[in-house]
């Protein structure tokens, strides 16, 4: 049989595989595409990296003037700034990779029509930029620690990355879910914005969560898988118990934003390149 008869498809992977060994092919994608996008974002900028410092620290200390000198929001043993810079920089990773995931697919369109490689490749890199941010924001947030003599338990190295991984696991299956909509239905894009924002005072960035009164209103925002991710990463601060509803209900919704983006994004990737 002559080598012409042979045809050779690229079919991408179904179901709710992440395709890791497809991924590890393309690794160096991972690389380039983190690196572009963190060099255009910061190309041109008189500060530079230092904006993804000022954003947090501009609003600690707005949100410390209003809550804890005006309104007195009862944050237990950690002081305030050190109780609202640790949920800020949580957040701000969660919102960036949602919202430059959730637009990946469309901004990297000429590229998509063009090559084949692995799609999950796009919101993956995005999320990563968005981590290198956060990265940036957490050293700020350990000097403040300093300043403040804010205590950090030892169980730090456990309760930290496990607050990441849940917020990131919930981050890259909302992302990818947008991602994969916004493709064939863009009025999405307008829509992010609105979600962040309903979700960011649904979440115990300044405010703690025990500080609600109402128990089902508690559990309603437990669903907000932010929630169970910004209480792991605040443990180490107080030294306390984490609550087990929280966690246990923001631990089933972020598994179920995962698998829920990722079997969509499978199931509709096959046409982004005649849609994007």
């Amino acid at each position: 049989m002559p080598m012409s008869d042979f045809v050779h498809r690229i079919k991408p992977a179904s179901g709710f595989s992440l395709g890791l060994k497809e991924l590890w092919q393309y690794r160096e994608l991972f690389y380039f595409f983190t690196w572009r996008d963190i060099k255009v974002k910061y190309k041109q900028t008189w500060l530079g990296i230092a904006w993804a410092l000022i954003q947090p620290l501009g609003l600690m200390l707005i949100f410390t003037f209003l809550f804890s000198k005006t309104w007195k929001i009862d944050t237990g043993m950690e002081a305030y700034p050190i109780f609202v810079l640790a949920g800020l920089i949580c957040w701000n990773l969660f919102s960036s990779s949602v919202s430059h995931a959730g637009e990946s697919m469309i901004q990297n369109a000429n590229i998509i029509n063009k090559i084949y490689f692995p799609r999950l490749i796009i919101p993956g890199s995005s999320i990563l930029v968005a981590l290198f941010d956060f990265l940036m924001g957490f050293i700020i947030f350990i000097i403040f620690c300093a300043v403040y003599q804010q205590s950090v338990h030892w169980s730090a190295v456990v309760y930290f990355p496990a607050g990441i991984f849940l917020l990131l696991t919930a981050a890259f299956g909302l992302g990818t879910f947008l991602a994969a909509l916004n493709v064939k239905y863009r009025d999405f894009r307008y829509t992010i914005p609105f979600l962040l924002q309903v979700l960011f005072f649904a979440s115990q960035v300044i405010y703690p969560l025990h500080s609600i009164q109402q128990t089902w209103l508690k559990y309603l925002l437990a669903v907000n898988p932010m929630n169970a991710a910004i209480e792991l990463f605040r443990l180490p601060l107080t030294g306390g118990e984490a609550n087990a509803a929280t966690l246990i209900i923001g631990l089933t919704s972020s598994l179920l934003l995962f698998i829920t983006g990722l079997f969509y994004f499978r199931k509709t990737e096959s046409y982004f390149a005649d849609l994007a």
